[in-house]
């Protein structure tokens, strides 16, 4: 029997399930999975009669509920703590940092693009605005910071483990790669060996088994 759940969105689309799963993985949580399918305006009935915000991802873990991706990443390293926030001072206080900041911020190009794990190196029609740009040259500017200066030990943030703060800017590698966003040589590795993780591969090889009936039009005609 497992000590409790996982309750996760659509993969194809749900970002945020897939900080929260990346987390309890890495923790190596033993929790069963349940997916709801998003709904496609927006508002999930089924999400509100299970997490507290009524939405994904939400967790319960030996009797504990916790929900929220940041939380729910901070939890999990509470109990696995070797490796999923850097054991240096300094870099643990970047990474919580820039881990915050994407919980936060980045809120046009989330908007503009949003997580589809099926579609590949297709730009929107119409562009990005210079909003957009800029948040694209500051998380360009976070990922070449943080590699060139804690990242030397292996292809991640912080060298050879993927950590926390890969986990929460791994949906914004999805949407980068989706959209055809080329950023610096350095990032464009690190989106690299993101993707190619074994773990947000596996998300990815899901995402691809779902029924097709869960896809939504507003994603997917988003030209």
């Amino acid at each position: 029997m497992s000590d409790g759940i996982l309750v996760i969105g659509t993969r194809r689309y749900s970002s945020w399930s897939l900080r929260g799963w990346l987390a309890v993985r890495l923790a190596g949580l033993d929790v069963r999975e349940q997916v709801i399918p998003l709904a496609d305006n927006g508002e999930t009935a089924a999400i509100r009669t299970i997490s507290p915000n009524g939405k994904v991802p939400y967790l319960e873990h030996q009797g504990i509920a916790v929900w929220e991706s940041l939380a729910i990443c901070e939890y999990c390293a509470e109990l696995a703590p070797a490796g999923l926030w850097p054991a240096d001072a300094r870099q643990r206080a970047y990474a919580r940092s820039i881990a915050s900041e994407m919980h936060a911020g980045f809120r046009a190009l989330r908007q503009a693009m949003p997580m589809n794990t099926g579609r590949d190196n297709r730009p929107l029609a119409d562009g990005t605005t210079q909003g957009i740009d800029a948040e694209i040259s500051r998380i360009d500017g976070i990922w070449t910071e943080a590699r060139l200066d804690f990242g030397a030990g292996g292809p991640y943030l912080f060298g050879a483990a993927f950590g926390m703060a890969d986990v929460m800017f791994a949906p914004i590698v999805s949407r980068f790669l989706s959209y055809g966003i080329s950023p610096s040589p350095e990032s464009q590795a690190y989106m690299t060996a993101v993707r190619t993780h074994p773990l947000v591969d596996e998300w990815y090889q899901k995402a691809a088994q779902e029924p097709k009936e869960w896809r939504q039009a507003r994603f997917e005609e988003l030209a």
